[in-house]
Formats: C-alpha cells, sequence, structure tokens
C-alpha cells in the first residue's frame, strides 16, 4: 500500500476513535465510529485476495447493521427525554437496542459471528488492529453508559461469551480464529463486571490490550498462523517461542502472570454481589480457554517438526520494528506484585 495512503488510514483510525472517547453528545461518538470503520475497510482489503475482499465485506455489513441500530437508539432516546448527552440514556428500549448494537460492534456473544470470519481473512498487522484498537471505542461508550445498561443482559452475554469463546476454540488449527475466539470469551469477562465496577473493566480492557498486542507482535515476527508452523519456531527463535507460551499461560489466567490478575478481581467482585452461580460457571469456562492455550503452548515449545530445519538459529533480529515486543513481554508476567498501585490508580 502506498505509505501516503496508509498513514492517512491510520490517523483516520486515531481520530476516529479519540474522538469517540472525547464525546459527549451521542452524534459525535456516533460519527468517531463510522470514521474508525470506514478508514478499517481499505486496510482490510489492501492484501488483494479474496478471503480479504469476503472478510472487509463481512465486516462493513455488521458495523453498518450496528452503527444504524446506535442512531437509532440515540434518535429514540432523544425523543423521549429531550437530551442527546451519552450519560442520559434513560429510556428502556433505547438502552436495550444500545447494548445490543455495541456487542455487535464488540463482537460479544451472540453476535459475535462475524469475527473469527473476519479475522481469517486479514493478515497478521490487521488482524492486530481489529482485536485491539477497534475495541477500544465501543467499550469507552458501555463504559460511561454503565450504570444505564440491563444488568441482566449483560451477565446473560458475559456468560455466552466466554463459553461460546472457549467452546470454538477448542478444534481450531489456525491461530488467528483461536485469538478472535479469545477475543470473544474476554470480552464476556468484561461485560459481566461492567456494571458493578466499570474501573475493573477499564482494567481488563487494559491488560487484554497488552496481552493481545504482544502474542500478535510475536507472531508476526514468526510468521506464524497455523500451529505447523508454530511447531518450527522452538528450532529458529527459543528464547521468542519460550515468550510466547508465557504470553500463553497469561491469556489462560494462570498465576503469577498478569492475566490471572482481572479474572481474580472480577470473581472477588462477583461473590461480593452474591452472584456464587454465575463466578463458578464463569471460572469453569475459562477453563475450556485455558486448554486451547495450553494446547498452543505444547506445540511451540514440546513439539519439534519432523523435517530437519534447514535455517540458521535466528539468535538476533535482522530487522528493528519490533523494538516494543520485550516491553510487552515483561508487562505479561510482572503486573501481578503492582495490583494495589493499579486499584489504586483506577479509583
Amino acid at each position: 500500500m502506498n505509505p501516503y495512503a496508509l498513514s492517512i488510514l491510520l490517523s483516520s483510525l486515531a481520530v476516529g476513535t479519540i474522538t469517540t472517547l472525547s464525546s459527549s453528545h451521542w452524534f459525535l461518538a456516533w460519527v468517531g465510529l463510522e470514521i474508525n470503520t470506514l478508514a478499517m475497510i481499505p486496510l482490510m482489503t489492501k492484501m488483494h485476495h479474496p478471503r480479504s475482499t469476503e472478510s472487509a465485506t463481512k465486516y462493513f455489513l455488521t458495523q453498518a447493521a450496528a452503527s444504524a441500530l446506535i442512531l437509532f437508539s440515540t434518535i429514540m432516546n432523544a425523543w423521549a427525554t429531550g437530551e442527546w448527552a451519552i450519560i442520559t440514556m434513560n429510556d428502556n428500549s433505547s438502552t436495550f437496542m444500545l447494548t445490543i448494537a455495541l456487542s455487535i460492534k464488540l463482537g460479544i456473544a451472540p453476535f459475535h459471528l462475524w469475527l473469527p470470519d473476519v479475522m481469517q481473512g486479514l493478515n497478521l498487522t490487521t488482524c492486530l488492529i481489529l482485536a485491539t484498537w477497534q475495541k477500544l471505542a465501543p467499550m469507552s461508550l458501555m463504559i460511561m453508559t454503565n450504570h444505564q445498561l440491563n444488568t441482566n443482559l449483560l451477565i446473560t452475554m458475559a456468560v455466552l461469551s466466554t463459553v461460546i469463546g472457549g467452546w470454538g476454540g477448542l478444534n481450531q488449527t489456525q491461530i488467528r480464529k483461536m485469538m478472535a475466539y479469545s477475543s470473544i470469551a474476554h470480552l464476556g469477562w468484561m461485560t459481566l463486571v461492567l456494571s458493578f465496577s466499570p474501573n475493573l473493566t477499564a482494567l481488563n480492557l487494559m491488560i487484554y490490550l497488552m496481552l493481545t498486542s504482544s502474542m500478535f507482535l510475536m507472531m508476526t515476527t514468526l510468521n506464524s498462523t497455523n500451529i505447523n508452523k508454530l511447531s518450527t519456531s522452538w528450532l529458529k527463535t527459543p528464547l521468542l517461542a519460550s515468550s510466547m507460551m508465557i504470553t500463553l499461560m497469561a491469556l489462560g489466567g494462570l498465576p503469577p502472570t498478569s492475566g490471572f490478575l482481572p479474572k481474580w478481581l472480577i470473581l472477588q467482585e462477583m461473590t461480593k454481589q452474591h452472584l456464587g452461580a454465575v463466578s463458578a460457571l464463569m471460572a469453569m469456562s475459562a477453563l475450556l480457554s485455558l486448554f486451547f492455550y495450553l494446547r498452543l503452548s505444547y506445540a511451540i515449545s514440546l513439539t519439534t517438526a519432523p523435517n530437519t530445519s534447514n535455517s540458521n538459529m535466528t539468535w538476533r533480529m535482522t530487522h528493528n520494528q519490533m523494538q516494543i515486543l520485550p516491553t510487552m513481554i515483561t508487562l505479561t508476567t510482572v503486573m501481578l506484585p503492582i495490583t494495589p498501585t493499579l486499584l489504586a490508580m483506577l479509583n
């Protein structure tokens, strides 16, 4: 892609998200979401492949439907209350439609079916943007309107998301689809605690962005898109392969990695709200996700390819675009001891 066109598209992505994050008026927030969507579609189609065209079409149709539903719900709310401010969603039917629309935008179950197919047709860099940056604007709107959203609806979608996110990733061989189902499961954890503690949702979002970014950056460095390619990574870059294994354990929520922190705090908050059955179901559904993370870790670290590797061990990276990767990998492991500091910052 032309560097000038790429810079314009990435700038538009940034402008769209920042517009939504900084707005207090529904129409301005909607405009930011539209800029975001329109800037993302050319990035998806830059591969000139039928799969990427299909992904861009599916993404456009789902996002356009969600945007129309957001606009419709805010107009209904303005008709009923006379207010366009984001924090004044007081009409029940408007709030219900808004929850569904933002769930479609994020890919929360049962509105998740577009996400694995779209991510499978994209290259790893565009997948990284879709799985991280594109979550910021819709999730910020959910956090801003958290006190007006239907709690029972959010809990139902959260449990569905974690179960489907774990179940869907079990039989996959493509890592991009696994990461899509991982995203669905993590969104379920964020949605669960949204009504009770939006600060915990923000903390979970921050750690999810960090873990997913480091995972996609490592996949880009190793040029791996399926499990078979991962099995040769230990021969070429053992340090990076072991780092990927730690990051996968963090995504699964195993202590003492950073991924354990949000799950622990969310389950603690849910038991305080006397929702023990929901907490138990969420904890058990997290084991489903952990299984396919362990499957990936096994393929990386405990299997070697049957063929002889002809490439020398790349003990030194010849390219410099991954300078942020060591920082991301370090953060996936060391954030648990600073939990009190993070909670104090959010409160």
